[in-house]
């Protein structure tokens, strides 16, 4: 994909990396617009039945191809997680076309815009109408929990794998500096002076008071639905997660949720 936000050369500088035997974490250098260095992640995670899932899928390389391999294939499900991670949807469901896609409402018209993308099937759309209703499959379901926060500027679908205890997510929190995504790039990851400016605000380090007011001006659409979904995803059981942008919180993770969605967790 032509754009200086992705590297030309995946092969050389992504990082693939099994975090447990049924997860592989793609991650990549991505400065958004060009400039700040945010980093990306696409997961790829065997379902009991064999099946794989990727979420927020990056380029297909022949590396990515081995890993789906390595985990026994074939993927069936292709997740775009926002409006914003669904830029490598069209190549992974061309190349796996059986695959269903799960994407929130209204990225199918967002996509109409680009020749490319514009005849991709979305194959589960969630809304705020069917929001805790969709269904996508027995076999997905049961291991995955699905929360769609239509309370984000981003539409975000947050997943939690519950065998492994793991979340995955896109835009909901950050854990910059991108130091895993950019450690095969020969770039230090807080390298440049927007770079500087930003990654403080996006860091999970207590009190992380910066990021809460980030999310909390800047990235809520709909403060009331936006509580309700980080209320739900409070009481899944997980330790690990798996963001977008920035590290893998390895253990804790729950932790940081809380601290990070503190004044959503707060009585009103």
């Amino acid at each position: 994909m032509a754009s200086k936000l992705f590297p030309g050369n995946p092969s050389e500088v992504m990082v693939i990396r099994k975090v447990t035997p049924d997860i592989v974490t793609l991650s990549v250098p991505f400065s958004r617009f060009g400039i700040i260095k945010f980093g990306g992640r696409g997961t790829l995670v065997r379902l009991s039945s064999g099946s794989v899932a990727v979420f927020s899928p990056v380029a297909l390389t022949p590396e990515v191809r081995a890993a789906i391999a390595s985990l026994g294939g074939p993927v069936k499900y292709i997740a775009a997680p926002d409006m914003e991670h669904h830029l490598y949807v069209t190549r992974w469901k061309d190349a796996f076309p059986d695959a269903q896609v799960l994407a929130p409402e209204g990225l199918k018209e967002k996509r109409q815009s680009n020749p490319e993308f514009k005849d991709t099937e979305l194959t589960h759309i969630f809304t705020s109408e069917n929001k805790g209703k969709l269904q996508v499959s027995d076999e997905f379901d049961s291991e995955f929990e699905t929360e769609y926060v239509d309370g984000h500027v981003s539409r975000e679908l947050v997943f939690l794998h519950k065998r492994s205890r793991t979340l995955i997510e896109a835009d909901l929190l950050f854990n910059l500096p991108a130091t895993e995504q950019y450690s095969k790039s020969g770039i230090s990851p807080k390298s440049g002076i927007l770079t500087k400016i930003i990654a403080p605000l996006m860091s999970t380090v207590p009190p992380a008071t910066w990021q809460k007011r980030f999310i909390w001006h800047l990235t809520v659409a709909d403060r009331e639905r936006y509580r309700k979904s980080i209320q739900r995803i409070d009481q899944w059981d997980f330790d690990r997660l798996i963001p977008c942008h920035g590290d893998v919180i390895e253990t804790g993770a729950k932790g940081v949720f809380r601290n990070i969605m503190e004044w959503f967790l707060q009585d009103k």
